[in-house]
């Protein structure tokens, strides 16, 4: 319970470097999970890839990718910081591996560059790109970050 508090605290505070362990009890898209801990539920956002939106082309095959790999497992979370809205920040490890990585081996996110600390995720990225997996089949795959862009020039105009 202590360090749940501890967690919340670093959360509330913008300083979420407290790494927290939990299993997965909601996947809202390809890059968000609800992890419970002590009850409850931490709003995270794994760092450094960008899914496509639920809206956008494989929005839904990477949501159901990432619930495949973690849904109802228990996960351990390497804190990095805490976004605007109030989420978690990390990298995910299942068996202490990468879900971020496997996301973006598996064609189901980009490497999020805005982001970016690891560039070793580019090479992963650029291997699926070359071999057509998953998002990459499509040879006009449009970036979230510029799907949503292109969503707001639309909402401005009207």
């Amino acid at each position: 319970m202590a360090r749940l508090v501890a967690l919340v605290l670093c959360i509330a505070a913008g300083q979420a470097h407290a790494d927290f362990a939990g299993r997965v009890v909601g996947v809202v898209d390809g890059d968000t999970v609800d992890v419970l801990v002590d009850r409850t539920p931490i709003r995270t956002r794994l760092a450094e890839i960008d899914a496509p939106e639920k809206a956008q082309a494989f929005g839904t095959r990477s949501r159901q990718a990432l619930a495949a790999a973690v849904f109802q497992k228990s996960v351990y979370v390497r804190s990095a910081s805490v976004d605007r809205y109030g989420r978690a920040i990390g990298t995910l490890l299942v068996d202490g591996r990468s879900v971020n990585r496997m996301m973006v081996e598996q064609g189901m996110a980009w490497v999020y560059r805005a982001y970016l600390v690891d560039r070793s995720l580019l090479d992963v990225e650029a291997a699926a790109r070359a071999g057509r997996v998953g998002l990459w089949a499509d040879p006009h795959a449009v970036a979230p970050w510029e799907w949503r862009a292109e969503k707001r020039k639309g909402w401005d105009a009207k």
